[in-house]
């Protein structure tokens, strides 16, 4: 009966983990693909390709810093707007406080 549940539990993790399929995620910007691209425009993405990538001019790849040893941010704003985890930027909030 031990046996019996065992292969039961396994069975169920098996199917459950070939049957999953994640549609969200982080791409890396240079391998953004054409059908991700269309999936992003027809849920509202006003942005160009060249917009997002572009080896030759700025892009959106300009705008990921990294500080904090290692913490990773979005500057997304002309005025220096930062999106990043709480716990990254802390100290700084912190110190403004």
């Amino acid at each position: 009966m031990k046996y019996v549940k065992c292969f039961l539990l396994i069975a169920i993790i098996s199917f459950s983990v070939t049957r999953s399929k994640a549609d969200e995620g982080m791409w890396i910007p240079l391998l953004l693909g054409e059908t991700q691209y269309e999936k992003m425009v027809a849920n509202g993405l006003q942005l160009s390709l060249e917009d997002i990538f572009s080896i030759n001019r700025s892009s959106i790849k300009d705008a990921i810093v990294i500080f904090a040893r290692g913490c990773t941010g979005e500057i997304v704003s002309d005025e220096g707007l930062l999106f990043t985890n709480h716990h990254c930027g802390f100290r700084q909030i912190q110190s403004h406080s």
